[in-house]
Formats: C-alpha cells, structure tokens, sequence
C-alpha cells in the first residue's frame, strides 16, 4: 500500500502503520523511532489524502521518550511549512495541537531553541481555528507559551490578535452535545490567556473599554472581570494611560445600569485597579498614581453623598468603598476626605430617613477599618474623629426610629470590634445602650439587635460584660416595677424575660459565664421558693436561657465543665426540693414539677453532658445513677431533705418523684457512648417496671425513652439480649388485655425504635408486632401515629447530637422492609380499621427521602389516592404533604393520575379543617408543574372551583387560594 500510485491506497497503509504505532509507541528503540520520524516528515509532502492518516502517526511518535534530541523540532519545523493546518478537518487540526502540546511537556528546551519562529509558526496553525474543542487546546498552549517564558519576539501583537479576536467569547452548546464544552470553559480558558501577561496591555485594555461601553450585558460582565484578572499582574506602567477611560466607563455603569450583576463585577473590577495601584513601589521621581486615581473619584462621588435623598447617592458611596478597600493606604486617602463629610452631614439632616442613608454609608467604611484590625494612631482619621463618631451612633440608638436603631446597633457592634478604638468611658455608655434597648425598647426588632450586638461584643471586653452589664441586667431582673419601666409599655414578667435572654446571650466567654449562671439559677430558686410568683412560665423562661448558655460553652472545654458541674447538680437539687415539698407543701415549688417545665430543663441538662470528655462524664454519672437508684444526695447542693429520695418505690408519696425520671434520661442518654453506667443492669430493670407499671403517662413515658436511649447505646452481647426478652415479656403481657395497655405499646415504640436506629435483628420481630396492632380496635390509632416516632428526628433521646447509635440510611432499610407490610395489611384489613394502615404508610413516606420515594411511586401510587378518600384529617394531611414534592419531582408518573389528582384536590379544598383546606390549595399549585397538554382540559374546572375559597373565612387560606388560581 505505501509505495501504491493511489493516494487512497497510500493513506489506508499509512492509516494501518499509524494505528499499530498508537498501540506501540512505548515499545519502538531510538533508531526505529529516527527512522519513522524521517519517514513520516517526506510523507507530510505527499497529497493532500494522506496528510491525515500521517498525522496520527507523528502524534504516536511524539509520544516516544526514547525521541532523538533535534526530532520534535524537526517535525514541528515540518509542519509549519508542509501543512496549511486550517484547511483540515476538525479532528487532524486537534491531532495537530496534540503534537505541539505533547513536544511542550516533554522538549521545551528544544522548542525554546527554536526562538520566536516556534510562537510564529502556531500562530499561522492557530490562525483562523473555530471548533469550541480545538480551542480550549489552542487556548491552552497559548498560556503555557506565555506563563513558561517562551521567546515571542516581534509577535506580541500577533499572538495577542490571534487570540483576543475570539473575545468576548459568543457559543451556545447545541443540544445533547456529547463533548460537554460549555460557554463558561471556552471564557475562563480565554481569560488565562489574555491576563497572563502585562505584554497585551496596550492592545487589551482598549478593546476592555471598547466592550464595556458594548448594549450586551455578557459582553460587559465578560469585559469586566478580564480586567479584574489583568489587575493581578498589571503594574503602574500598563495602567496609566488608560486609568481616565477606565474610571469613566466604570463609573458611568455604576451610576446608570439597571444590573445588579454588572454594578457588582464594576465594584469588583475597580476595587482591582485600587489595588493595583496600592502595590506599586513609589520612587522619588515618579508621580503617585494611587493619589491621582483617588482624586478622580472622590472630585466625581464626593458632592452626590450630600444629596441623601438622591438616587446618585448609593452607587458614588458603593465605588467609594469599592476604591478604599483595596489598601490600607487607598483607604486613608478616601477615608479623609469622606467621613468629615458624612458626619457632618449627619448633623445638618434632622429626618430619621436621610439619617439612616447616611449612617449606613458611614458603617459600610467602618465595616472596611476592620480589615486590618488595630487602628493605626498616626495615619488613622478615624481615630481623630473618635468623638463625632462615637457621638453619631449614640445618637442614632437613642432616635425614635427603629430602621436608625437597628442601623446604630450595627455601627456599635463594628466599633467595638475595632481593637482600642473605644475608650472605658465610651464602653460605658455602649453597655448603657445596650441594656436600655435590649430591656425597655418596645419595638423587638431592636432588643433583639441589642442582645445580638451584646453577644458578638462581650468576648472582646469580657471584663466590661462581666463587671458592668451582669450586674445591672441581675439588678433589673430582682426589682419589681421600675419608674422606668412604667414609661415602657413592657410589663413586669415581659421585662423579667428580656433580661434572661439578655444573659443567656453575653454568656460567651467562660469568665461571664461564671458570674451569669449563678445569677440564672438564683432567679429559678426565687421562683421555687415562691418568693416570686412562681408559674411554669418562669421556669421555662429560665432554662431556655440556661440552654442557651449551656450550647455557647460546649467548645470550650473549662467553660463546659464548669456549666455542667454547677448546673446539673442545682437542677437537679431544686426538683428533688419540689418533689418531697409535693407530698406536705402542693402549692411550694409546684411549677417545678409541671410537665412543661420539666420538659424545658432536658435540654439543659442535655447540652451540659452531650461534649464533656469521657473523663469528666463518668465522674458525674457515679453521682447521678446512685441518687435515682440509692436515694445519695450528698453531691446536691443544699442537701438537707425532709426525706428520702426514691423515685422508683412505688406508693402514692413517690408520684412526684417518679416525675424527675426525666431529669435522669436527659442525663444518661446524653452521655458519649464510651462511658459506662455503674449499676446499669438493675437501672434498666427499674426503668422497665416503671414503664410498664405507672399510671401517670408523663412519666411511663419518660422512663420507656430512658429505656430505650440505654438499649440503643448498650454493647452487643448476653445482658443486652437479657435485657430486650425481659423487656418483651413485659410488651406481650401488658398488650394482651389490662389496663395499661397503652403504656405498653409506648414502650413498644421506644424499643422498637431504638432498635430499628442501631439494625438490631430483633427490631424486624416487634415491628412485626406494630404492624398487627394496626388491626387493633382499640389501640391501632396510636400505633398508627407510632410509624411518625418511629421515622422522625427524636428531640430529646436517640439522636445523633446525644451519642446514640444511628445508622445511616435507616429509613430506606425500614420502608424496603415494612412498607410490603403494609400494603397487604391494607388489602386484608376490615373498613374500621383500613385507616390505620394508610395513616402509617403516609407517616412513613413522610419521612423518607425524597428520590427513594420517587422510585418506589408507581406502586404506590393508588394507595396514596385511596388515603385522600379517608375521613381521618391526619391521614388526608400527611398524604397531600407526601403528594405535594413528588407532583414537582416526578411530574410523568403523577401525569397518568392527573383526573383523580384533580378531583381528590379540589373536593379537600372544602374540607372543614383549615390545615386540610391550605395543603389541598398547595397540591392544586404544584399540579401547574405537570406538563401543560396535560393540564389544559381540566383548567376551566380548576379556575371555578377555586373561586371558591377566595372567599375562605381564614386569611391563610385566601392567600393560597389566590396563589394557586392564579398559576392556573
């Protein structure tokens, strides 16, 4: 074939000899390689037919290190003269660019030697070149020229026009377009290009320029961020002669475009000219281009910040800032001529509006001094004018307005943050401010601004907090009606609960925190003791603040350990206190003992035991256990009780104290799974009669969570299988006939739920065990609404914040196990108890991920619509919330069902339960995502229909109604 007169016959032979080269490149010695290269460079003079089977095989070859030193120039210098590059098909123009990119990692020296004539000769290869995959190529080889210092010689100018001619760059990806190439590759990798050396300069920032004055919005944005590239490597020298232009064109879209994305990228691209100029070394004879750029700046924005209610006003302040961020010598510069102005500007306008517009201009250079932190004593202005501005801010926090305040809030906070600039007697007055807006302001935007602001301060001046805002704020929270307070419209218990808050949210640093715990937990004891008047609100108001501060130490181990250390155990003194008071004195620490109050101090004790170390836990459990099992007070504060402690005795004097159980499972279950549990045996033993035995649900309850958060986190092993057939034995019993039914089917769910977290093979045998309570006239109900415990995130025990034992994708495992259940249950079950099934398999669906449902749909489609003819509100809720994401993420399966859809929808959109009505409505809405051929039969009946709860007694309901009709 290779020596036949048919140029076709000629390229099928060269093609064959290319492809067994592509196998075997690696193979070939030096001598074979010499000889091929020879032979291949002759044959690139060939016809033109054979050009590209050739081709292929100097790719292969390029591949060869055994390649003879002088050959990769050889066969480039070959192709440069031999092959008009452009004139081929797409794929020889990329097997062209292969065998330069491929000689460039491996014989750059070589190339180098080759001097500008290797730049000239890829620019005529290049030249012309329109395929988006043969770009990013030449693109490529392009920066490395540049980047690894290739000679370009006299042809920066042609390399430049060979490259920026693409710019900016104009490619949409046909559809389905298999080599993936995307608009934003093709506009990076030309950006590389052209910002990779200050050589393009004076033919690039033109053509910058030239574009951003462009009507196309992508061409501006294109525009922009080349030149906030550029600016990373640009000095003085490529800037200067074009700074004017820049700075007009930026400054005429900052003040005139309608885009947010182009006024960002002009802020950006400006905020890299500032710094740019700031990098530049000064000598003694050149002039201080920074200064003069500035100049232009502040001549063209200055005099708009005097016009607060004109609309030029934020866009000069915005390039302003852009400007001064750069450098800490760009902002001097700007700052000095600005912030006399602002503030003086402050005082000459009395309307709270303009106010505001002001201030906020003067926090967003404020905002910029904490780049850098310290405040420089002799360059700052902002220190010389620390009187006006500490003056301006005070003021604004005391103005009526809200909008001034919360903008006065934010000032304070950026000031204090700024390291000396606030002196002892400014602090002061912030503390001052701060109580006084954080207790008595009405408004509770700004309290809470106030208390946020109290926050983010008290750990740069804890000695301030500590020493002068705990004390005011414990002397507030002591007193009774203030004269001030009779100003304020806050009333007494408003007031007692602004000043919990507000120590929950200084206690950041462990300093603090050890003066306002004590004063917290003084305040629950007052409640106790009745010398105030005592609720559960108190009590609730109280250990949320505890919360609060108890989740603010958990990184800090000293702080962590201090908290629990004083907290759990006055906690847990103060219930016992209450609960022997019960049985003599029920009305003294009464509000202790209610479940609401209770309920508020588990994540208390929770949060103070979820990260202490291992240590330190088993110091504090060998305290606990034995006060619930063995009635040991001595570690309790104030331990002098009437009598004994023992709330797993049965009787009538140990109601009360069977109700702390509570206390004990947030304690236990919050313990890191490797601290072991003295007595841990007989503790779950109790736990178990207790579950099953009491007659006060609170209680049976809370023990059956105990129970279940130490099974869950129990080693494998014989005790643990001990433990769960006991546990069994005690369910079978107390679900066979009694009165306590109820109580054992709790306990069922907690076990099984525990179980079901860690994959325990007995979980699949008391599920098994639900399932068939569902057929339960009696108890099917619950053990219905059981299947949500089962699925959802539990807030108090087994967790994973609390160290239980969750495995992953547990829901999936449950659904492909259980959900066949029920499907047959279903099918088998008489009509009095079909609901049961359906309110379970809509609380399991509920909860599952949103794709795995997605996949088992089909199937289980017609059940889900059978749920909406269900009389039970709860099933009809939880299956419209089901039904609601799929119409939007599988609208092809939900298509084929769209009459019964419509149908269920708007018959529900009557339903007497308002919650029923609103998720209806929502349905309705989300069926406008099914395609619109669809949709279009049925829309003049959903328009009609929908008229009517326009006129829905409840406001929530109107306003779903309108959204919903109005999409249709």
């Amino acid at each position: 074939c290779l020596e036949n007169t048919d140029p076709r016959s000629r390229g099928r032979g060269i093609q064959l000899l290319s492809q067994v080269l592509l196998q075997c490149y690696s193979l070939l010695q030096e001598k074979e390689v010499l000889h091929l290269v020879l032979f291949y460079e002759s044959r690139l003079q060939d016809h033109h037919l054979v050009i590209p089977p050739v081709l292929q095989g100097l790719r292969a070859l390029s591949m060869c290190e055994v390649l003879s030193p002088g050959l990769a120039v050889s066969v480039l210098k070959a192709i440069f003269q031999e092959v008009h590059v452009q004139s081929l098909l797409q794929l020889d123009r990329h097997t062209v660019y292969s065998i330069i990119t491929n000689f460039m990692g491996t014989r750059e020296e070589e190339l180098k030697g080759l001097g500008a004539d290797f730049t000239f000769g890829f620019i005529q290869v290049m030249d012309g070149e329109k395929d988006p995959r043969n770009l990013l190529v030449a693109f490529q080889i392009v920066h490395d020229l540049i980047i690894r210092n290739y000679a370009l010689g006299p042809f920066v100018e042609e390399l430049f026009e060979v490259t920026s001619c693409y710019f900016p760059i104009d490619f949409t990806p046909p559809p389905n377009d298999p080599h993936g190439i995307q608009r934003e590759d093709l506009i990076l990798s030309l950006r590389a290009v052209l910002a990779s050396t200050p050589r393009f300069a004076e033919f690039l920032l033109p053509l910058l320029i030239e574009k951003m004055d462009s009507d196309l919005q992508s061409a501006k944005l294109d525009s922009l961020q080349t030149l906030s590239a550029c600016c990373a490597i640009y000095g003085q020298k490529e800037l200067q002669e074009f700074l004017p232009s820049l700075w007009s064109s930026l400054r005429r879209e900052v003040f005139q475009t309608a885009s947010e994305k182009v006024e960002a990228e002009c802020l950006t691209a400006l905020h890299a000219l500032s710094a740019c100029l700031s990098r530049s070394v000064l000598s003694s004879d050149t002039e201080d281009l920074l200064d003069s750029f500035l100049s232009s700046i502040l001549q063209d924005c200055r005099h708009h910040l005097c016009e607060p209610d004109m609309k030029l006003v934020w866009p000069s302040a915005k390039l302003l800032q852009a400007a001064a961020g750069a450098s800490l010598r760009a902002y001097h510069r700007v700052t000095r001529s600005v912030l006399p102005l602002l503030l003086e500007q402050y005082t000459k306008h009395p309307q709270s509006s303009q106010r505001r517009t002001i201030l906020e201009m003067l926090l967003g250079f404020l905002e910029l001094q904490q780049k850098w932190g310290h405040v420089e004593e002799d360059e700052s202005t902002l220190l010389s004018l620390r009187a006006p501005v500490c003056s301006v801010v005070f003021s604004a926090l005391t103005d009526p307005s809200v909008q001034l305040q919360l903008v006065g809030i934010r000032a304070l906070t950026v000031l204090g943050s700024l390291q000396g600039f606030l002196s002892p007697s400014d602090l002061e007055l912030v503390v001052d401010h701060l109580i006084r807006l954080a207790l008595h302001e009405e408004d509770s935007q700004s309290s809470g601004a106030a208390m946020e602001a109290a926050g983010s301060l008290a750990p740069i001046y804890p000695k301030v907090f500590s020493g002068l805002m705990v004390p005011r704020l414990e002397e507030e929270l002591q007193s009774g009606r203030t004269e001030r307070e009779e100003k304020s419209s806050c009333d007494h218990s408003s007031l007692r609960q602004r000043c919990l808050q507000a120590l929950a949210a200084v206690s950041i640093h462990t300093s603090i925190v050890r003066e306002t715990v004590p004063v917290l937990l003084q305040h629950l004891q007052k409640v106790q003791k009745g010398s105030e008047a005592g609720n559960t609100q108190d009590v609730v108001s109280v250990c949320q603040s505890l919360h609060r501060v108890a989740l603010q130490c958990q990184q800090d181990g000293e702080g962590c350990w201090y908290y629990h250390q004083t907290v759990v155990p006055c906690l847990l003194a103060m219930a016992v206190q209450a609960a022997m008071q019960e049985s003599t004195h029920p009305l003294l620490g009464k509000a202790l003992l209610e479940e609401e109050a209770l309920a508020a101090m588990v994540p208390v004790i929770s949060a103070a035991t979820t990260h202490l170390s291992p240590e330190l836990a088993a110091q504090s459990v060998s305290h606990v256990v034995p006060l619930f099992l063995d009635g040991e007070v001595s570690f309790l504060p104030q331990n002098s009780f009437p009598c004994s402690f023992q709330p797993f005795e049965d009787g009538e004097r140990s109601e009360a104290q069977r109700r702390l159980v509570i206390l004990l499972m947030a304690f236990v279950c919050s313990l890191p799974r490797n601290v072991a549990i003295p007595q841990q045996e007989r503790l779950l033993r109790e736990l178990l009669a207790l579950s099953c035995s009491c007659n006060c649900p609170f209680t049976a309850t809370t023990a059956a969570q105990c129970f279940a958060g130490l099974v869950n986190k129990h080693p494998a092993g014989q005790q643990l299988d001990e433990v769960l057939q006991l546990a069994v034995n005690r369910m079978e019993s107390g679900l066979a006939e009694g009165p306590r039914r109820t109580q054992a089917l709790t306990l069922l769910l907690w076990v099984t739920k525990a179980l079901v977290l860690r994959y325990h093979p007995l979980s699949s045998r008391l599920t098994d065990k639900l399932l068939g309570l569902l057929g339960d006239a009696e108890l099917g109900p619950t053990a219905a609404d059981g299947f949500s415990l089962l699925m959802a995130e539990s807030p108090d025990v087994l967790h994973k914040g609390c160290h239980a034992d969750v495995r992953i994708m547990f829901r999936q495992r449950f659904f492909t196990d259980n959900v066949p259940k029920l499907v047959q249950g279903f099918h088998g079950a008489g009509p009095d108890v079909k609901a049961n099934y359906l309110k379970g398999l809509s609380h399991v669906l509920n909860h599952l991920p949103k794709p795995v449902l997605v996949t088992e749909l089909p199937t289980l489609l017609s059940l889900l619509l059978e749920a909406l003819s269900c009389s039970d509100r709860v099933v009809q809720l939880s299956t419209l919330s089901c039904l609601q994401p799929l119409l939007l993420e599988a609208p092809q399966i939900m298509s084929l069902h769209v009459d019964t859809l419509v149908t269920k929808f708007l018959s529900l959109t009557s339903s007497p339960t308002m919650a029923v009505r609103i998720a209806a409505l929502r349905c309705a809405h989300a069926l406008t995502s099914l395609p619109t051929i669809v949709l279009l039969p049925y829309k003049a009946r959903v328009i009609r229909a929908l008229a009517k709860p326009l006129d829905d007694k409840k406001r929530l309901v109107r306003k779903e109604a309108v959204a919903a009709r109005g999409e249709w």
